[in-house]
C-alpha cells in the first residue's frame, strides 16, 4: 500500500512529516499505537490516511466540537464522506448521521466521548464496518493528565465490541506517567509508543518580566514581523488588547467564543489570509487551525499548566522557520493564579447545590434525564438561584469530570435545513404555494445535498436574494416545516448542558472527597510547575519544558532569554553550569561572603565567578545581607 499516493491525492502533500509515516504504517498493520506528536505535527493525517487505505469507517473520538466541524467540512470538500455527532444536534440529525455511517459508505464518524455510552450509538455500532478507532486528545483518559474526562473511560467498553480493530491514541502533550496510563486505560495489547521529541529547535521561548504588559506587547509587535496570536484569559481582554494594538497602528482583531459564528469565521479567515496580522483571543482559538507561518505567540497571563503553555506557544513556527513564544509575567500573576486555583475548587456541598439547582432549572425529575440536552443561560441561572458565576462554572467542570453531565461552551450551530419530500412532491408544493416557491428555488440554487442530509444555511443571504426581511424568510421556512416539506433547525449559539446520567437525589450524588483532594493536588502541582517556569532565571527555557515531558538529557537551546543572559557572561555553558553548581552547593551549606566563597570553590578565573554571582544577585537567586553574606535564595 502506497500511503504517499493517498496523502498526495487527498491532502496534496508529496511527503509525510517526521514520524507520521511510522504511525500510519503501525496502525495499518493492526497495532495499537500511542502517537505523541507536538502541536503542528499533523496528527489528523495519522488516522485519516490509514482509514482511507482500508475498507470501512474510522471512528474519531474528540471532545472538541470546533475541531469536529472543521475536519468534517474539510473532508467533505475532498469528496470524502464524513459525519459528526455532538451536543446541540437534534435527535433526528443524530439518527441520520448514525444511519449514514451504517449504510452510506461513510469513511469517518467524529463523536464526543460521551456519545460512546449511548444506546443509540451502541445499537448502530453493530452494523458498522469499523477499520480504526482514533482517540484525539487521548491524555483526557488519564487522571494524571491535565484535562481528565471520565467519559473517555467508555472507550475501553467500545474496544470490547470491536476486538479486532486497532486503536490510535493521539496527543500533543503527555508526561511519561500519562503516556503509560493512556496505554493501560485503552487496553493496549502491547506497549507501542511512537514519540517525536518535544524539542522545537526553531522556536525561541522568551520570558519578559514587566509591569506594563501592553507596552511590552507593543515592543514585541514592532520588533518581530509576521502573523501572531496573543492569548488572554477573558472575552473583555480580547477586545481591550485588540483596541490598544489598533490605536497603536497595529493590524489586530479580537476573537472569542461569545461572537456569532459568521463573525468568528470572518475574523479567522481574515487572519489566516494575512489581512489581519494579530489575533487577540482566548485559549479556544487555534484548535484545528493549521496556519504554518505564525511567527510569534504572546501570553499576556500565565496559563494553568506547562501542557497548555507548550501547546499554545507551539502554534507558532509550524513551517520550521524561526518563531517566538513569549510569556509576559509579573509578581501579580502568581497571586492571580493562586486565586484561580482557589476558585477552581468550590466546596463539595456547593457543587451538589449547583447540580440540584440545574435539575430544577431544567425541570428534570429524579431517575430521568439521561442524554437530554438543554440550552444553558449562565446569567439567568445564577440570578434565579443566587449563585456565583465563578462557582457555577467550576462546579460544572467537576460534575463533568465525575460523569454526571457534559458542559459544551463552544456550541455554535448554523441554521440547518433538509427536504423531507421527493422532487416530484416538492414541485407540486411550489405550484400550489407562490410564497413558498421562491424560498424553495432559493434553497435549491444556493445549496446542494438538501435531500440527503441537513445542510447549513444563512437566512440573511436568502432574505437578501428574495428581497425579504430575515423574519419573513424564517416564517416561510417554518411554514414549509409545518407543511411537512422540510425540516428547519434554527441557529443555536448558546452553551449546552447534556446529562450523561439520570438525575440522582442528594443522597446518591457522590463526589469523592479523596478524588476531590487528589485533583486539587494535581492541579496545584501543574500550576506550580508553570509558575516555576515563569520565575526561573537559571535553566534554559527549552530544557525546562523538555524535562517536564520526560526528556532529561537535552542541550540548552542557546537563544532563549536565560541562554542569552548566560552568553552575555562570556563563558562556555560548561563553565557556567559548573560554577553555578559549586556556588549553590557551597551556599546551601552555610552563607558566606564573596571572598570566602572564592576560597572554597577556587575557580581558575575569579572574575568569572564574580560575574556569575552578580548575575545571580540581579536575578534574585542569591541575596546579600548588610554584612555581605551571600545566601542561596531559590
Amino acid at each position: 500500500m502506497n500511503f504517499t499516493d493517498i496523502l498526495s491525492k487527498y491532502w496534496g502533500y508529496t511527503a509525510f512529516r517526521p514520524m507520521q509515516e511510522e504511525v500510519v504504517r503501525s496502525v495499518f498493520e493492526g497495532n495499537d499505537t500511542l502517537a505523541l506528536l507536538p502541536t503542528g505535527g499533523g496528527k489528523s493525517v495519522c488516522f485519516q490516511v490509514p482509514a482511507m487505505a482500508r475498507e470501512g469507517l474510522c471512528l474519531v473520538v474528540t471532545p472538541l466540537i470546533a475541531l469536529m466541524k472543521d475536519q468534517v467540512e474539510n473532508l467533505r470538500k475532498k469528496d470524502i464522506k464524513a459525519a459528526a455527532i455532538f451536543s446541540g444536534m437534534s435527535q433526528r440529525e443524530i439518527e441520520m448521521a448514525l444511519d449514514n455511517c451504517k449504510y452510506g459508505d461513510y469513511k469517518f464518524l467524529y463523536l464526543s466521548p460521551e456519545r460512546l455510552a449511548t444506546d443509540a450509538f451502541r445499537t448502530h455500532l453493530g452494523g458498522m464496518t469499523v477499520n480504526l478507532l482514533a482517540i484525539d486528545e487521548s491524555h483526557c483518559i488519564s487522571q494524571w493528565g491535565y484535562d481528565f474526562r471520565p467519559s473517555y473511560l467508555h472507550i475501553a467498553d467500545v474496544r470490547e465490541l470491536l476486538p479486532e480493530v486497532p486503536v490510535l491514541a493521539l496527543t500533543a502533550t503527555a508526561t511519561p506517567q500519562v503516556a503509560q496510563d493512556i496505554m493501560d486505560k485503552l487496553h493496549f495489547k502491547r506497549k507501542n509508543l511512537l514519540q517525536k521529541s518535544f524539542e522545537r529547535k526553531n522556536l525561541t521561548y522568551v520570558l519578559r518580566p514587566t509591569e506594563d504588559k501592553n507596552r511590552e506587547l507593543l515592543k514585541v509587535a514592532r520588533a518581530v514581523p509576521g502573523t501572531a496570536v496573543v492569548y488572554v484569559r477573558t472575552r473583555k481582554a480580547t477586545l481591550d488588547v485588540a483596541r490598544f494594538l489598533q490605536q497603536n497602528r497595529c493590524s489586530a482583531d479580537a476573537y472569542h467564543g461569545g461572537m456569532a459564528s459568521d463573525e468568528r469565521s470572518a475574523k479567522q479567515d481574515a487572519w489566516k489570509s494575512g489581512k489581519t496580522r494579530i489575533i487577540v483571543a482566548t485559549n479556544a482559538f487555534g484548535m484545528g487551525i493549521d496556519k504554518p507561518d505564525v511567527r510569534w505567540v504572546v501570553h499576556m497571563e500565565v496559563p494553568d499548566s506547562l501542557e497548555a503553555y507548550y501547546q499554545e506557544a507551539g502554534r507558532s513556527g509550524r513551517d520550521e522557520k524561526p518563531a517566538y513564544g513569549v510569556l509576559l509575567y509579573n509578581a501579580a500573576d502568581r497571586a492571580a493564579a493562586e486565586r484561580r486555583e482557589a476558585n477552581a475548587f468550590p466546596p463539595i456541598d456547593e457543587i451538589k447545590r449547583v447540580y440540584q439547582a440545574l435539575c430544577s432549572y431544567f425541570e428534570i425529575p429524579v431517575n430521568t434525564g439521561v442524554y437530554t440536552s438543554h440550552d444553558f443561560q449562565l446569567g439567568d441561572f445564577c440570578n434565579r438561584y443566587k449563585l456565583s458565576a465563578i462557582n457555577v462554572y467550576s462546579a460544572l467542570q467537576f460534575l463533568q469530570m465525575d460523569g454526571y453531565l457534559q458542559f459544551s461552551e463552544d456550541v455554535n450551530l448554523p441554521s440547518r435545513v433538509m427536504f423531507l419530500t421527493d422532487r416530484e412532491d416538492l414541485y407540486r408544493t411550489q405550484l400550489q404555494n407562490d410564497d413558498c416557491d421562491m424560498v424553495i428555488k432559493s434553497l435549491l440554487r444556493a445549496y446542494s445535498g438538501l435531500f440527503e442530509q441537513y445542510v447549513g444555511i444563512d437566512e440573511q443571504l436568502i432574505a437578501r436574494t428574495l428581497q425579504l426581511t430575515v423574519d419573513n424568510t424564517c416564517q416561510l421556512l417554518l411554514k414549509l416545516q409545518k407543511m411537512g416539506v422540510l425540516s428547519y433547525l434554527p441557529r443555536k449559539k448558546t452553551p449546552v448542558i447534556t446529562f450523561t446520567e439520570n438525575r440522582v437525589d442528594d443522597k446518591e450524588l457522590r463526589i469523592s472527597k479523596e478524588s476531590y483532594e487528589q485533583r486539587k493536588q494535581r492541579y496545584h502541582e501543574r500550576l506550580e510547575a508553570m509558575l516555576h517556569y515563569a520565575e526561573s532565571t537559571v535553566q534554559c527555557r527549552s530544557q525546562q519544558l523538555l524535562a517536564y515531558f520526560g526528556e532529561l538529557k537535552s542541550n540548552p537551546c542557546g537563544h532563549c532569554d536565560v541562554c542569552t543572559q548566560k552568553n552575555d557572561l562570556d563563558m562556555s555553558r560548561y563553565e557556567f553550569d559548573k560554577l553555578l553548581n559549586d556556588i549553590q552547593t557551597t551556599l546551601a551549606q552555610n552563607p558566606c561572603n564573596i571572598e570566602a566563597l572564592t576560597q572554597q570553590i577556587a575557580p581558575a578565573d575569579d572574575t568569572k565567578l564574580v560575574r556569575i554571582i552578580r548575575w545571580l544577585l540581579e536575578n534574585e537567586r542569591v541575596v546579600q545581607d548588610h554584612q555581605g553574606l551571600l545566601t542561596w535564595y531559590k
